[in-house]
């Protein structure tokens, strides 16, 4: 069988998941495209163009499947290169447009919303890494198209995705799962965005210092030339508690994943938590909001309310409390061996 891969935003997860359909099924014959996470809003709406540029070759060919992110612009594509329209034809949302967060001062834009929904619609089958994220699709798409100027057959048109829709998370690599460990140094992991609501993390660790809860914290993940100014603020106050801050090498990312407690997370956007799920294969107990994507993954032991004082309270109860954590959820469960099967189905088409 050959297949061609289409990333059209190539972020860290991406290929990851990218890197890992490839790893576990190498009797297909692969073709891999991808384009930098980087301008995104040409991205988004060029990606077509280009390719038509710069790998038109190689969409000339014939595939059986055709395996592409939610950011790739699959129906200009398929348009561009009829032949693309007979293979099976899989789009894999990592996120979705609809329930994606803005920033302050900018308004809904309809290209990124109006790609999304094209390519499910284009497409044999639509891959959502949790029900989270294909339910938060179909609403807002419903509530974005109620606000157009013509009066479209939304349940027509959505009832499209959602009888293709399936349920199938980013796995994570095989290995055997660290053990938790009772000690009092605190992760934060995640892309230092406004997005990962850095600002109750950071709010959450002074309530524990004001109260003199002994802690250390390591603040790692992805970081940009524009980034909240809480990090550099926090990162003042904190002092000696700090044992690790920045984007890390693998290296030390992994050492640091190993001696870690706990990993939080405060995020007001989330599809699946990669994130988390890898500090958890390492043994830290999560600490997650009870929104979003995280009740699919996490029992209720894991989720505080989603208000600061509760965050606050659990933290400093499982600090002081050793005891009182919760044991580690099973990583194994997140793993390929568990999702192959799937991923195999939906790439043969059912078969």
């Amino acid at each position: 069988m050959k297949a061609l891969l289409l990333s059209a935003y190539a972020a860290v997860s991406h290929r990851h998941w990218a890197d890992g359909l490839q790893q576990q099924f190498p009797e297909i014959d692969w073709r891999r495209l991808e384009l930098p996470a980087r301008h995104f809003p040409w991205r988004i709406r060029g990606n077509p163009l280009t390719w038509l540029g710069q790998e038109s070759g190689c969409l000339q060919e014939d595939y059986e499947v055709i395996v592409a992110t939610s950011m790739v612009d699959l129906a200009t594509l398929v348009g561009l290169y009829p032949s693309l329209a007979k293979a099976h034809k899989v789009v894999y949302f990592h996120e979705n447009q609809f329930a994606y967060p803005l920033p302050k001062g900018q308004r809904v834009r309809a290209e990124p919303l109006m790609v999304n929904l094209y390519a499910a619609l284009a497409a044999d089958v639509v891959v959502f890494n949790s029900a989270y994220n294909r339910d938060s699709l179909l609403c807002g798409a419903r509530d974005f198209l109620k606000r157009m100027p013509e009066r479209l057959p939304l349940d027509a048109v959505l009832s499209r995705v959602a009888e293709k829709a399936v349920v199938l998370p980013v796995p994570l690599s095989e290995e055997t799962p660290k053990p938790a460990r009772s000690g009092r140094r605190i992760l934060w992991n995640h892309r230092w965005e406004y997005d990962k609501n850095p600002e109750a993390f950071f709010t959450a660790l002074q309530a524990l210092a004001s109260q003199g809860i002994d802690f250390e914290v390591a603040v790692m993940g992805q970081q940009f030339r524009d980034q909240p100014p809480v990090f550099e603020a926090a990162r003042a106050w904190l002092g000696e508690r700090v044992v690790c801050w920045g984007e890390q090498p693998d290296d030390v990312y992994q050492e640091t994943l190993d001696s870690a407690d706990i990993v939080v997370s405060t995020t007001d956007h989330e599809f699946q938590g990669l994130a988390v799920m890898e500090a958890v294969t390492h043994g830290c107990i999560p600490l997650v909001p009870d929104r979003l994507c995280f009740p699919e993954y996490y029992a209720s032991a894991y989720r505080y309310t989603g208000d600061q004082a509760s965050l606050e309270t659990t933290l400093a109860q499982w600090l002081t409390d050793p005891a009182s954590r919760p044991p580690l959820p099973d990583a194994c469960a997140w793993q390929w061996p568990a999702w192959r099967e799937a991923y195999r189905k939906v790439l043969m088409g059912g078969e």
